[in-house]
């Protein structure tokens, strides 16, 4: 049966970019903010470009941390793309300001200390071995990335109770961040799956087959 997957549209974010891969991998798209319909999909994907700040206010305008809030608290799965990883955590710090994320995990977006910025261009993964979301892809396969900020450091803390996330790291002139998160129900990646090939498309349907 083909999964529906409600993309977030709440200004940020080539859309139409996800939309295409998604759809390239079989799922049933939605571009909307409508609250029933982001709810009722077998999966919500949430883009982003741009700054953090901008994109947390786009992101309040539709009730966006209170609804990715709600499906992860059903356990519905959620993928952040690029900011959409970003705005994940706990803040975001831009030029000496500071502005509050969604909260889902803990750590604060800071700006690369690399030579040369934005890291833009296609660059390696350190997987986590066993991860589902790198399913059949190889160690040395690259993905597209286009940013100036990143999780630099990791400070999730878990329990007896709780399953550690598994984080893939990347590094960019001597300075390593967070690639990407595999957690639940919630996945998201600091690449763009979408501008990645048939590597990116591969990442893609191995979240739709888990919805």
């Amino acid at each position: 049966m083909t999964k529906t997957v409600a993309l977030l549209d709440y200004g940020s974010g080539n859309l139409r970019s996800a939309q295409r891969a998604l759809e390239r991998v079989g799922a049933d798209v939605t571009v909307t903010a409508d609250p029933q319909t982001v709810l009722a999909a077998d999966g919500l994907a949430v883009p982003g470009v741009g700054a953090f700040a901008s994109c947390m206010r786009g992101l309040r305008a539709v009730h966006g941390p209170r609804l990715i809030g709600e499906r992860l608290a059903g356990s519905r799965p959620v993928l952040g793309i690029c900011v959409g990883m970003q705005i994940l955590f706990d803040s975001g710090d831009e030029h000496g300001v500071s502005t509050t994320g969604c909260g889902e995990w803990p750590g604060t977006v800071t700006r690369l200390q690399a030579p040369v910025l934005p890291h833009m261009g296609w660059n390696t993964v350190e997987q986590v071995a066993g991860s589902t979301m790198f399913a059949g892809i190889g160690a040395q396969e690259r993905f597209y990335f286009v940013h100036s900020y990143g999780v630099r450091t990791w400070e999730f803390v878990g329990d007896d109770l709780t399953t550690p996330p598994q984080v893939s790291w990347a590094e960019h002139g001597g300075d390593r961040f967070v690639a990407a998160v595999e957690n639940g129900p919630l996945w998201a990646t600091q690449f763009h799956p979408e501008k990645s090939g048939d590597i990116g498309a591969l990442l893609l349907r191995n979240w739709i087959d888990t919805l």
